[in-house]
């Protein structure tokens, strides 16, 4: 396999990346070739028929997608919007999820239901798909888990059932870190039909570690056994910094390399949502960060932080379960400080009101009890781009970032608000001893005046103004740089149609 990288990337037309498995590069592959293809001049639109995940972002145009496809527009250069991501799935149960079609909450159905609204959801995906062509010159999708799942191709709208619809190629990746590469890309195309298999134009390996040469017998293989292409061999890219799809990153902690850390933990709640909240605090040189799982006892931290949730009142019962809110109750007692963000701002109220079973079953749950707020889910999601400024000691600091939430807060500790919000709408809460803060702003960590100002409320003197969207930047460069040497990127170009 020889590759020459063309001057440009400049593909127009549609080509689909599909996986092997769940996690095989998807997300990251369409975001590089994006960024080539912008690189390239093209106006080029990330797409994801159907998404299921609990990192979202709001769009230009005031609806939710998955957080992939708002990285996916930023390596594209353009606006994230809602067809790029037209049905969202966010899991509110092991059997049920919040469905969201074109930006907004559809209904919470469970995995029956859902597969019975298919035909439904995908009106949809064909409508901003058929939008998305009217305006760029190429689209670029990415599809959900595996297509081999055989159980799940009857009204398959995520994979080859869109393919198949639409007519167009596709480009199959797996990874090879987690071993049986060859077994994988061969078990794939022996679950698929034999349209869909002539669909697969050519393979593209991910995250390999090592000596291509000892490779390239397997490749080679592969090639005369299927008749199809490897269009690239993916080197493992350690360090970079891109918002995670859905899952947790499979490194829990992270310390930085300063002399000074301050330590900060955060509960790996089973339904923690837009935990792209704290990648900015991992890659951050003072901050020793960690996830902590079911399990395990909270450490000794200087901060701690709730995080978002979709499923607020489980979650609480499992902090409970878990220790956290002693745990927190004895943090507070030595001086420490709490932050909550969104769902975690609700934890720290009083109570937390379900009436109509949006987030579970139906009912009232006390809250930890530590600001004086009350909680009550409703049918309306705020849906919000923000700026504004942070309230806290140390003079006020620039923040933007973004609201997702269904409930709607009141309460005395709201007259010490966290943020003012542009046009002067308070939101959140300081305590009056000044240890905790809560917040409905997701991404507060992003702006780097906002982060080191939280980080020196919370103790670390002379934080640094770490520029988070500067290294998510650099990271898709890094990227797009790795796929232009490592790809045929001819070939790739000429695959769409």
């Amino acid at each position: 396999m020889s590759i020459e990288t063309p001057m440009q990337f400049a593909p127009r037309g549609t080509l689909m990346i599909q996986g092997t498995t769940s996690d095989a590069g998807k997300s990251t592959l369409v975001a590089g070739l994006c960024r080539l293809a912008r690189r390239g001049g093209m106006r080029v639109a990330p797409f994801k028929p159907q998404n299921m995940a609990l990192n979202s972002a709001v769009t230009v145009d005031g609806g939710e997608i998955g957080r992939a496809q708002a990285l996916q527009a930023i390596a594209a250069g353009v606006d994230a919007e809602i067809d790029f991501n037209p049905v969202l799935l966010k899991p509110t149960s092991d059997r049920g999820a919040q469905v969201i079609i074109h930006g907004h909450a559809h209904a919470n159905l469970d995995a029956r239901a859902y597969h019975a609204f298919k035909t439904v959801a995908f009106d949809a995906v064909l409508a901003s798909y058929a939008r998305l062509q009217q305006r760029f010159d190429a689209i670029i999708v990415e599809g959900a888990g595996s297509p081999a799942e055989v159980n799940l191709r009857d009204r398959d709208i995520a994979n080859m059932g869109f393919a198949e619809r639409v007519d167009c190629p596709v480009v199959l990746v797996a990874d090879i870190d987690r071993g049986g590469v060859f077994a994988h890309l061969l078990g794939t195309l022996a679950c698929l039909s034999e349209t869909e298999r002539a669909r697969i134009r050519g393979f593209v390996i991910n995250r390999f570690r090592g000596d291509i040469s000892l490779l390239q017998p397997g490749l080679d293989w592969l090639e005369a056994r299927t008749g199809k292409p490897v269009l690239g061999v993916v080197p493992y890219l350690h360090g970079l910094t891109l918002d995670a799809e859905d899952m947790l990153p499979s490194q829990l902690h992270t310390r930085g390399d300063s002399a000074e850390v301050l330590k900060v933990i955060v509960p790996a709640l089973p339904r923690i949502s837009n935990h792209t909240d704290f990648d900015a605090l991992r890659a951050h040189p003072q901050v020793d960060f960690s996830y902590v799982r079911a399990g395990t006892a909270p450490p000794p931290a200087d901060l701690i932080v709730l995080p978002g949730s979709k499923s607020v009142q489980r979650d609480l019962a499992w902090l409970r379960e878990n220790g956290w809110d002693r745990a927190i109750d004895r943090h507070l007692r030595y001086g420490g400080k709490v932050l909550g963000i969104c769902g975690g701002m609700q934890m720290l109220g009083r109570t937390v009101d379900d009436p109509e079973g949006f987030e579970g079953p139906a009912g009232c749950v006390r809250g930890l009890g530590l600001l004086d707020l009350d909680t009550t889910l409703t049918a309306d999601k705020l849906l919000d781009n923000v700026t504004g400024r942070l309230t806290l000691s140390g003079g006020p600091a620039p923040v933007r970032g973004y609201e997702i939430h269904m409930g709607r807060t009141t309460g005395a500790a709201l007259t010490r608000p966290a943020v003012m919000l542009d046009g002067e709408r308070p939101d959140g809460a300081i305590s009056a001893d000044n240890q905790i803060a809560a917040t409905y702003l997701h991404g507060i960590f992003d702006t780097p005046e906002a982060c080191a100002a939280l980080l020196g409320w919370a103790g670390l003197r002379e934080a640094v103004a770490l520029d988070y969207p500067a290294l998510r930047e650099a990271s898709l460069d890094r990227l797009a740089d790795t796929l232009a040497q490592s790809l045929d990127l001819d070939a790739l170009g000429a695959m769409f149609a």
